[in-house]
């Protein structure tokens, strides 16, 4: 399948197109009222709880970007090649949203530029935000090879060719910072979060589920692209994102069932049969608990329906948790002290618009730049990528120069040997 494939004019994106002008409308009040008149938050409860999908969750659904390319550039995987290309156009448009919603839910929203020159190095908000910056110019340039490819733009596409495994290292490293960092905001919320989900490592926590959730959602885009386009999925690596999802949801719970252990009230405390409590039993059994079922009993004998059902309970699992871990107490007060946590006019809340915009965002980049495999190369025409890993063995690229150091002989036989372990995949 290739970008011509892609049809912009459906009763869908017609319907996408539709919700994203309410949104728009809707965004504007908020602007031109502030964020008191048209979400009901205050000083005592100043995040909403859509904060927790479209920034929190949306961030870790993004985390399959850098997953797949680390996998890929740097640890040799090159069976997951035909999935680089749409899984860095998922997490450029993810980060972008997210930057979008920054903007709408900052008080002062054109202010947002301030972190980048007004540093605060002792705020967590400020790393997040930081954060945020770079690894979105880094998948910005992650993403510039398919659009140089389409301009044929050649000189460009030779440049960020020779530069994109140090690239991709750069975002792997951004990335598990940030997802880490999103969960250490919570680290002087002791009086505000439940004891069942606060602990002091809780930025583990994030990073953990974000690996989980960032593999579920590459899997589940390659299913729904490939039923949307009447294309045959690539089931090997659906079922190795699965194996890859099932060791990070075994990590995850293996540390869920520790700190809960060793936490107030012990194992205890999750059938207490509070709201918490039943929200939290939730959570595990429809994010960790039945994926991991499903996925340890079956095997590789899951079906591509199956394997999209896991996706979908692992990433709403996740939305769910990150909703949760910052609206369980607000939800509290609200009882006793009679606050609204919702948008304060119809059509103000963000998720609807954030979503249908990301749906768009995914149609129109898969139109330009084509990303999907079957299009041009099917990977991201990166010159490195018919070179071994830059883990799994990077003396192939520099056999010139060891042949000068040790002789003709003896490099030719080294980078023989080399080539003969590096192409296992073939």
């Amino acid at each position: 399948m290739s970008g011509k494939d892609i049809k912009m004019m459906t009763p869908f994106t017609m319907l996408l197109i539709a919700v994203m002008v309410a949104g728009l409308a809707a965004a504007l009040y908020r602007m031109s009222n502030g964020l008191g008149a048209a979400t009901n938050l205050n000083d005592d409860v100043p995040w909403g709880l859509w904060i927790g999908l479209d920034l929190l969750g949306g961030v870790a659904m993004a985390a399959g970007g850098f997953l797949v390319a680390g996998a890929v550039y740097l640890f040799n995987m090159k069976k997951y090649k035909p999935i680089v290309r749409p899984a860095v156009l998922t997490a450029f448009i993810g980060y972008l949203l997210a930057v979008v919603a920054l903007f709408f839910d900052l008080g002062h929203p054109f202010k947002i530029w301030h972190p980048a020159f007004m540093w605060q190095i002792h705020s967590v908000l400020w790393v997040v935000a930081m954060h945020v910056i770079f690894y979105t110019m880094t998948l910005a340039v992650e993403f510039s090879p398919m659009l140089f490819e389409k301009l044929k733009m050649h000189g460009l596409l030779k440049f960020v060719n020779g530069i994109m495994v140090g690239v991709v290292l750069f975002g792997v490293m951004l990335s598990v910072l940030h997802q880490s960092s999103l969960g250490a905001i919570y680290l002087i919320m002791v009086n505000k979060m439940s004891t069942l989900w606060y602990n002091p490592l809780i930025a583990y926590f994030f990073l953990v589920s974000a690996v989980a959730m960032g593999l579920s959602m590459v899997s589940l885009e390659s299913i729904i692209s490939a039923k949307a386009f009447g294309h045959k999925p690539h089931l090997e690596i659906l079922q190795g994102l699965a194996k890859g999802t099932t060791w990070a949801l075994l990590l995850y719970l293996g540390m869920k069932v520790v700190y809960l252990a060793k936490g107030p009230g012990g194992i205890g405390a999750a059938f207490a049969g509070t709201m918490e409590a039943n929200i939290y039993l939730t959570e595990l059994a429809v994010g960790v608990v039945l994926p991991l079922i499903l996925l340890l009993s079956k095997g590789k004998s899951l079906s591509v329906n199956g394997l999209l059902f896991c996706n979908i309970l692992v990433v709403r699992g996740g939305a769910l948790e990150s909703d949760e871990h910052r609206g369980i107490q607000y939800r509290r007060l609200r009882q006793i002290n009679g606050w609204q946590l919702y948008p304060g006019i119809p059509g103000d809340h963000p998720h609807p618009r954030y979503f249908c915009a990301g749906g768009f965002a995914l149609q129109a980049g898969g139109k330009i730049s084509d990303p999907f495999p079957g299009g041009g190369t099917g990977i991201l025409s990166y010159s490195t990528i018919d070179q071994p890993g830059w883990i799994g063995g990077n003396l192939r690229i520099q056999s010139g120069k060891i042949r000068g150091a040790i002789g003709r002989g003896a490099a030719n036989n080294l980078s023989t040997k080399i080539r003969s372990g590096s192409d296992f995949e073939r």
